[in-house]
């Protein structure tokens, strides 16, 4: 399904409205309506109000049951777009910087301005989240052109189709295509109309679109990263209550969810005590989230994952209805199988940093499960191996007004800063 300027159209329209895509988006530019943040935000907050209202429930919960997430969490969630919300993400993204207000330095005239197009090429693996890359862009005043992700659900139509609905003005910023990944043709011709290239997604993901995106055009990459726990001795019964239910919660499927803890011990003994705790953890938090409809591939990973371990017989593993723990002695950061696989290895708080640096832009959250006179020790040695959000683990999805994206802020990734100046009179 396709949306152009508030209309939907079959798939089979891609390529003659591809071709029409640059001139509209250029008319917008050159003698569109005036659109503002706060048109933007005034949109967003009565589309969330909508969605509080239950109006789309026939459409939503079905999804949420599929993904395992309960409405109050999705809920909670959701209002983060309401105004408040809003104004203070662009106040801390952009700070008084308005977006198309001047300024002044010295004598010279300063301006932040839209990046101009963008296309977002979302991943998949949360639904919701095409249409909220989108917003992002809005709330930066750039026209939007969005590839749909492989399997989406129809939610980020939906969504989009109901903001336009509130806020006609909005139809000319926002283009949605079923672009199909292999589609390299129409790709390159989207990638060569926009100023910038958002892609959410793994390293082939990004791969792929640094070959169709131009040199010149500007490359937004929310890539694949690794998220873990740290846990030290002193780690509390609640917090390892609070993990595995994070873990169940999210099945590991996100780049936030923990793939596996790493214990401030060396002792083996340590290790398997704390992964008993684990065990009697993730036995309660079963009872919360037992209703996961594993598909073929998850259950494959789980037995293929058992099995692997069985014919290792110096490896202590345990394994419950829809999780399994494995010690490991490695200290490596590696992605688990996903689906409550989970890894346990020690590593001594002073190899906090050489461990973890090496992994680079591929760290994303540490779950830290310590006692208070522990935090902040952990949270500075986190901070220098190159970890961008330090949490607990009761904070399964930490989103709030003002936080970024993997250590960057959207909005100041989707504008520009332009200056000029008048020629003195002699």
């Amino acid at each position: 399904m396709i949306l152009y300027q508030g209309i939907t159209y079959e798939n089979k329209e891609t390529p003659r409205l591809i071709e029409s895509l640059y001139l509209d988006c250029l008319k917008t530019i050159k003698d569109g309506n005036i659109l503002t943040t706060e048109i933007v935000i005034n949109a967003v907050d009565e589309l969330m109000k909508q969605i509080r209202e239950g109006k789309y429930d026939e459409i939503i919960l079905p999804l949420l049951k599929s993904l395992n997430i309960d409405k109050i969490s999705f809920l909670n969630n959701v209002s983060l777009f309401n105004k408040e919300a809003l104004r203070y993400k662009v106040e801390i993204e952009l700070g008084d910087k308005i977006i198309n207000k001047e300024y002044y330095l010295n004598d010279i005239t300063m301006k932040r301005v839209p990046l101009g197009i963008l296309m977002h090429i979302s991943a998949g693996n949360v639904d919701g989240l095409p249409a909220f890359s989108v917003i992002e862009g809005l709330l930066a005043l750039n026209i939007n052109i969005l590839k749909l992700p492989v399997g989406d659900s129809g939610l980020s139509i939906l969504l989009l189709s109901k903001l336009i609905e509130i806020e006609p003005k909005l139809k000319d910023y926002i283009y949605v295509f079923d672009i199909r990944s292999t589609d390299l043709d129409n790709l390159k011709k989207v990638a060569n109309m926009v100023d910038g290239v958002v892609v959410w997604g793994g390293d082939l993901a990004v791969e792929a679109a640094r070959k169709f995106t131009p040199l010149t055009t500007k490359l937004i990459t929310y890539g694949h990263k690794l998220s873990f726990a740290y846990a030290t001795l002193q780690a509390s019964d609640s917090d390892l209550y609070e993990l595995c239910c994070n873990i169940c919660q999210s099945n590991q499927l996100l780049c936030s969810s923990p793939q596996g803890i790493f214990l401030d011990t060396k002792s083996n003994e340590e290790l398997e005590m704390f992964a008993k705790r684990v065990v009697n953890a993730f036995i309660k938090a079963e009872k919360k989230y037992p209703d996961y409809n594993f598909g073929a591939s998850a259950k494959n990973s789980l037995a293929l994952y058992s099995a692997s371990l069985a014919e290792k017989s110096d490896m202590k593993y345990y394994k419950g209805d829809s999780y399994s723990i494995v010690i490991k002695q490695d200290v490596e950061l590696e992605l688990s199988l996903l689906f409550r696989n989970v890894y346990i290895k020690p590593l001594l708080k002073d190899k906090i940093v050489t461990n973890f640096k090496r992994y680079g832009g591929y760290l994303q959250t540490v779950y830290l499960l310590c006692n208070d006179d522990e935090f902040k020790e952990l949270t500075n040695q986190f901070i220098k191996a190159g970890l961008v959000k330090i949490i607990p683990p009761s904070l399964i999805f930490m989103n709030s007004p003002g936080t970024s994206h993997d250590g960057l802020y959207p909005l100041y990734e989707y504008t520009k800063v332009v200056e000029y100046k008048k020629r003195e009179n002699k």
